[in-house]
Formats: structure tokens, sequence, C-alpha cells
């Protein structure tokens, strides 16, 4: 059985997904079971990694767990992990890791990967670039004025769909291999102002992109995330001005099939800029 956490998220709920596709029996984690919507066939129950004595019944006869970064709340789910006899454990991670300058966001990437690899027990780590569902929090503006104001709008990125991510989750713990590290981008380098145009090209109709100074996206962005997480963001943008941004080829290597482009990542999201 392989159990997932995170499993009502973006990423884990495609992991919940693919692995029923696989055929493989699904164990869910989440804190709120009645909410869940999960396939009738998942083994939805009720837990919390920050709350180690309501693990062992999610854990009980687990062999393989996708694990969600809870920054500074896994030490007591990889005991109990332990305990159970898991197998083998793929983690969510973050590509930040590996900047010259890991900020805010690498950090705390990387103590939850040094926990996993101090447990023991088993692991892959699943480092993913910037996903594209960090665009869905452009579609308020969008669907009310048809403007997508934040700074640096040359800097270009390879964003990543949560469904790549979660293919790839998939894949490690379907033919798990002990340290493992796969990471992640998409199939393209984009500039923020290539995203809107597409996004636009795709709703059929004109969305333009103003530019904001730093200041000003930063007050937005401390509205949505913590100061420094805010900072290292735009210090990544910044650095990322008239660049061409790193494809790897890892999500096909691992899974077989291309990844999906920024436009189809669109089409599937279609709703929420509408």
């Amino acid at each position: 059985m392989i159990l997932v956490t995170g499993a009502t998220g973006n990423v884990g709920r495609n992991v919940v997904l693919q692995l029923l596709e696989a055929g493989e029996t699904v164990r869910a984690l989440t804190r709120n079971p009645e909410k869940a919507a999960l396939p009738a066939e998942v083994d939805v129950v009720a837990g919390d990694i920050a709350d180690p004595r309501s693990l062992p019944p999610a854990l009980q006869g687990v062999d393989r767990a996708f694990l969600f970064p809870v920054f500074g709340q896994l030490g007591g789910f990889l005991e109990v992990a332990q305990e159970c006899g898991v197998e083998h454990i793929a983690m969510l991670s973050s590509s930040t890791i590996e900047f010259d300058e890991p900020g805010f966001i690498g950090q705390v990437h990387l103590e939850c990967e040094n926990a996993v690899t101090g447990s023991g027990i088993p692991r892959t780590f699943v480092r993913a670039g910037l996903f594209m569902l960090n665009d869905r929090g452009w579609a308020p503006q969008i669907r009310q004025t048809g403007v997508v104001r934040t700074a640096y709008g040359t800097a270009a990125a390879a964003p990543v769909d949560e469904r790549d991510i979660a293919a790839v989750a998939t894949a490690s713990l379907l033919a798990p291999k002990d340290g493992s590290v796969h990471t992640l981008t998409g199939p393209e380098s984009l500039t923020q102002i290539d995203r809107v145009r597409i996004i636009g090209e795709v709703l059929g109709k004109p969305v333009a992109f103003e530019e904001l100074s730093r200041e000003a996206a930063l007050s937005h962005l401390v509205q949505q995330m913590p100061p420094d997480a805010a900072e290292f963001l735009l210090n990544q943008l910044a650095s990322w001005q008239g660049v061409t941004a790193e494809v790897l080829p890892t999500v096909e290597q691992v899974t077989g099939r291309p990844a999906h482009t920024y436009r189809q990542w669109v089409e599937h999201h279609v709703a929420d800029f509408s």
C-alpha cells in the first residue's frame, strides 16, 4: 500500500489519481476526510503530519509513501514511518536547493531533505522548479481588469505543470531507487510577459502586462506569503531578466512522455482565468 500525504493538494491529488491508474492500493492522509473528495477506492484516513499521535493508523501496512514537505514538522512522521516499516519515501522538494544562493525557500526544503536522509529510510527527492500553478495568482487581476501587474516582466523561467511533478513522484514510487534526485523544469523558457500573452490567447481575449516597481510588487506578495519568501522570489525574478531559462529533460526521461507545455496547462485551468 502507498500512503499519499498532502493528498488533497495540487500535486498530492494528482499522485493519488496516477497511482490508482497504475493499479496501486492507495491510502490518503488528510486533516479533513469529509472534504477530501477523492475517488471511492482511496482509503482516506484522518491525520496530521504535525501530530505524530495521529499517524500510526495511517502508516500501518504502508510500504511506500509520498511525503509533502511540512517545514520543521517531519520528525514525528519519519519516526512512525520507521516503526511501521515504510520501505521508501518520495518527497516533494525544490530545485532552489541547487541555487548558488538557496535563500529562504531552498533552506527550508534542504532541512526537510536532511530530515528524510537522516531517518535512514530509502528515499527519492523530487525537486520541482517554478510551478505553473503560481500563475493562478494572476487570475483575479485577469478576470477583473484584463491586466497582470507585477515586477520583472522580462524574467524568464521554465515553469513545470503540477501533473508532471506528480508523474515523476508516481514513477519514483512505482520503481523506487534509493538516493535518486529528480530536478524538474517545464519544456520551455518563457518570460512573465510571454506567459500572460499565452493566457490571453487561450482565453481568446487580450490580456496585458503592466510593469510594477519592486516595492509595489513586494507589497502585494507579502499578503500571500512570508516576507522572506517574497523577497527571495523577487530576487530570483530580478536575476532571471534577459536570460534564457534552463530546460531539463527530466520529466520525459522519468515518465517516457513529454512534459506539458504552458499552453496546455492554461487550457487545463482555463476556468480559473475566465
